[in-house]
């Protein structure tokens, strides 16, 4: 089954996070191992939520992923320049909301794509909250 290429709603803030291939996130297949991805996922989620609230708006609140999901299309090769992370969100049910994140090579080229599953807790308690209204309103257009 073909794979649905993902793309940003027009009615979401886009953000873009550079990202750098270190020697470290090469496997032996010679490119960037799968589980560095995950890493990029986390990555890009925290610098876009720190990028929109300032530490105070943010201190009370945490986020803990509940699933990631992404999909391979072409390696990263250790040389490779320009990499990104693309990411905006989507709609909030309750506590929760998917952030979706396109990893593209210096060309534009999609490489990977991914979909995590992100649930918004109290940080002292650690339990659910919902998503306040305004809270979402900085990535919305």
């Amino acid at each position: 089954m073909a794979r649905v290429i993902l793309e940003p709603r027009e009615d979401r803030a886009v953000f873009v996070l550079p990202l750098t291939i270190r020697p470290e996130h090469i496997d032996e297949n010679g490119h960037v191992n799968n589980v560095v991805y995950v890493g990029w996922l986390q990555e890009v989620g925290t610098a876009h939520w720190a990028a929109n609230f300032e530490t105070d708006q943010r201190a009370p609140w945490s986020w803990v992923a509940l699933r990631h999901e992404i999909d391979y299309f072409r390696p990263i090769r250790p040389d490779a320049a320009g990499v990104r992370a693309v990411t905006w969100v989507g709609d909030p049910q309750g506590p929760r909301f998917k952030r979706y994140v396109r990893i593209e090579d210096g060309e534009g080229n999609l490489c990977a794509q991914g979909v995590t599953d992100w649930c918004l807790v109290d940080a002292t308690t650690l339990r659910p909250h919902r998503i306040p209204p305004e809270m979402l309103a900085p990535f919305e257009h």
